[in-house]
């Protein structure tokens, strides 16, 4: 029985719409969202690890089904004569070509953001591009394992709970072995500074890769309508603006953590881990965005998931006016609980219910994956948390407002320093990776310089994926500036607000590809983007000396 429910609903993927298309590019759309919830069930039964997706349908089966898909709608792009088409036709039949492109082959070993296996790295011959995709991928494999399996003090942790405990571990001398304990990640990628670790050697192959083209960093500022040059101007001026609230001293790494980490000391034995995912519920609830009714997926996996992600087993279909078919899926990796994780898994079901919100066609009925929009509007309710009023609601106890803030700018700045160390390790003559962050940290994040570790790997992306901390920095800008107008139009979501939702899936979450994301930020702000409101915000922090006057949530 489950064999054949498998083989029908293969069947009504594969075959679309039960009307006949009557253009071409009509059954080209038909022939892309069959082969994309395919690819997506396949990715996200895949990266579960579990045998068959939710409804029975086998791997295997999944795989058959989507070579078929995935070679049918090739043969029909390969059919189409664009010059036949008229404007808007030509734009879908770009969209479609360009997430075929991107979409795995049926003999890939899958996206999955899960951890592959950890081999000696390949040697580094063959065009840029594809060394460096190839070093990418290797490098990433042993991190993640790496990543996975920390032993300190006789104890095995992840390198998720070894950042979560640096905030709350009163035992400086604790915290100063987990800290270094991260060597044992960070030393995949970096080595000790040497000039043939695996980053020394993936930095001049990912510049000549990327030669006579703008880098990803200046293409991802770009999405926001400025200019590389301008958007390392914006990381500055944040950098500089967290550096006057600091005091005047310099900062072992292993006690900024716990600087920055009173509202999670004071909060986090609140939390504990599945206690996580009903807090987050029950917020999202509030908002008229509750996950369960937009069949929101949790995968938690401890030491199989290195960094939490969203994604989607399927995106929606309209079938007779009616929505249907959308699944968005989470996937982390938490051991334990605390404050920390819930803001994670907070943006990441931020992403969740934007996914759920797209209603396109089926060529535009994505989102805009890996920018600065996408990025920033995860926070647009995330941020919250760190508001006395949104604690007291949905904790029960709230920690005043100078801990919580100060917690909230602890991890947006790091992203502004690792976004600025991607623009300047990747520079023509640039000094090693460790001299480089040494002085971003030193200068504008007052730490201790330990250049004989390469602590700044402490994030994957910037092994897999070049220029993706710039889509957290600067979408830090970018949501700033957005919750402020959203709150102004739609009212705040701080202690919950049922029209919250609908109001900004309608005018941010809902476009899809079908318009650039830079014009639906500025069509909702009557203007480009600015850095001011995130840098009035931050200005709650008392700087040392200066007293303090209490603002409201922006």
């Amino acid at each position: 029985m489950r064999q054949r429910l498998g083989a029908v609903l293969v069947l009504v993927a594969m075959t679309g719409s039960s009307v006949m298309a009557q253009t071409s590019i009509e059954r080209l759309e038909q022939r892309y969202d069959s082969m994309c919830y395919l690819r997506d069930q396949l990715d996200v039964t895949r990266a579960r690890g579990a045998p068959a997706n939710l409804v029975g349908v086998s791997v295997e089966t999944l795989e058959a089904a989507y070579r078929v898909a995935w070679q049918v709608l090739g043969d029909e792009l390969a059919a189409l004569r664009p010059p036949t088409l008229n404007l808007a036709d030509r734009r879908v039949l770009g969209a479609v070509e360009e997430a075929y492109r991107r979409s795995p082959s049926p003999d890939s070993p899958g996206d999955s953001e899960t951890a592959g296996e950890c081999r000696p790295l390949p040697i580094p011959t063959g065009p840029p591009g594809l060394v460096m995709d190839s070093l990418q991928r290797a490098v990433y494999a042993c991190y993640a394992k790496a990543a996975s399996a920390i032993v300190v003090d006789g104890d095995t942790l992840d390198r998720l709970t070894i950042l979560g405990l640096l905030g709350t571990t009163d035992d400086r001398d604790r915290r100063e072995r987990l800290w270094r304990a991260l060597d044992q990640v960070w030393s995949t990628v970096g080595g000790h500074g040497e000039p043939t670790s695996p980053y020394a050697t993936l930095v001049p192959i990912r510049r000549r890769a990327w030669a006579g083209k703008p880098t990803p960093m200046t293409q991802l500022a770009n999405t926001l309508g400025v200019s590389g040059n301008r958007a390392e101007a914006w990381l500055i001026r944040g950098l500089e603006a967290w550096r006057a609230t600091l005091p005047d001293t310099l900062f072992e790494p292993w006690d900024v953590y716990y600087y920055t980490g009173a509202a999670s000391r004071a909060l986090s034995p609140r939390m504990t881990r599945d206690s996580l995912f009903a807090i987050n519920d029950r917020y999202y609830q509030s908002l008229g965005a509750d996950p369960r009714s937009l069949n929101v997926h949790y995968a938690n996996l401890p030491g199989k998931v290195p960094v939490a992600y969203s994604t989607f087993g399927a995106t929606g279909r309209d079938q007779a006016g009616r929505w249907t078919r959308i699944e968005p899926w989470i996937f982390t990796g938490y051991r334990i609980g605390g404050f920390d994780n819930l803001n994670e898994l907070l943006h990441e079901t931020g992403h969740a219910v934007h996914v759920a919100a797209i209603r396109q066609r089926p060529a535009f009925n994505d989102w805009p994956d890996s920018d600065v929009f996408t990025e920033g509007v995860a926070d647009l309710a995330t941020l919250e948390m760190f508001e006395p009023g949104w604690q007291a609601t949905f904790l029960g106890e709230s920690v005043g407002l100078e801990e919580p803030i100060r917690a909230k700018y602890a991890g947006i700045v790091f992203d502004f320093a690792w976004a600025l160390f991607e623009i300047q390790v990747h520079r023509p003559g640039a000094p090693p990776a460790n001299q480089v962050w040494t002085e971003i940290t030193r200068r504008y994040l007052k730490i201790r310089p330990h250049p004989e570790y390469s602590w700044w790997a402490a994030r994957g992306q910037l092994i897999n994926s070049p220029g993706y901390l710039s889509t957290y920095a600067l979408g830090a800008f970018a949501v700033a500036d957005l919750r402020r107008t959203a709150a102004a139009r739609f009212g705040s979501p701080t202690a919950g607000n049922a029209r919250w939702y609908r109001g900004v899936s309608d005018a941010l979450f809902r476009f899809g590809l079908a318009r650039p994301a830079r014009q639906v930020m500025e069509d909702f702000l009557g203007r480009a983007p600015s850095p001011v409101a995130l840098l009035a915000d931050l200005e709650r922090i008392r700087t040392p000396g200066r007293r303090q006057t209490g603002r409201g949530s922006q």
